[in-house]
């Protein structure tokens, strides 16, 4: 049981000296990424919407 704790405690001490080797980014930078995968989304989901739309109209009006 011993080894297993420390294993454990091991571990954790090697995430934390990682977890402090990440480069983490500014607050600027995360709000600017945000709002890039945000406009992205809905750019997309415009996209697919149209898509949606054209392939229903063509089905409705031509196959059935």
């Amino acid at each position: 049981m011993t080894n297993k704790k420390n294993k454990v405690k091991t571990f954790l001490q090697e995430v934390r000296t990682e977890m402090k080797k990440v480069n983490w980014p500014t607050k600027d930078e995360t709000i600017k990424y945000t709002v890039v995968v945000l406009v992205a989304t809905f750019i997309v989901s415009i996209y697919l919407g149209a898509l949606d739309a054209v392939f229903f109209y063509l089905l409705d009006n031509f196959l059935i």
